[in-house]
């Protein structure tokens, strides 16, 4: 795991946007860089499918969890794989946890420059998942990053 435990205290409207964006996503519906994401519980073995923001630039691609220690990065990281839905397009991924000072690495080379690609991804990245791309090795502290690669 990278860095320290965060709060697992996710937003109060996060539910509610699951709860819209999960058939709109399974619909094809675009929504930015959201995905679904479909791992493994790691303690029923049943598949859950959460939305999630699908990080990717130049050939790298990954997750990063916002809100630290949420069920679907202690899933992926119990799994190590996944099948990552977009549109009707699903593709198996294996994912590989990063430690602190990778992860760091992946925000400041990844998510800090296509997040600064447009003014709403920017302020999205800062504003709403809190992440402080100005300062990689402060954000990656608590929260799980995951690079993916095709299985």
């Amino acid at each position: 795991m990278a860095g320290q435990v965060r709060s697992t205290h996710v937003p109060w409207f996060v539910p509610y946007f699951n709860f819209i964006a999960r058939p709109l996503l399974a619909l094809g519906v675009p929504m930015g860089p959201d995905v679904l994401l479909t791992v493994r519980g790691r303690k029923s073995g049943l598949p859950r499918t959460t939305p999630v923001a699908l990080c990717e630039y130049v050939g790298r691609r990954g997750l990063i969890s916002p809100f630290g220690e949420t069920d679907w990065a202690r899933n992926l990281r119990a799994a190590g794989r996944a099948t990552i839905t977009i549109g009707v397009r699903k593709e198996e991924v294996t994912a590989v946890e990063l430690d602190l000072p990778k992860a760091a690495e992946f925000i400041r080379d990844v998510l800090a420059p296509r997040a600064r690609q447009t003014r709403l991804g920017e302020w999205f990245v800062r504003t709403i998942d809190r992440i402080d791309i100005d300062r990689p090795d402060e954000a990656a502290q608590g929260r799980p990053v995951f690079e993916l690669h095709p299985l």
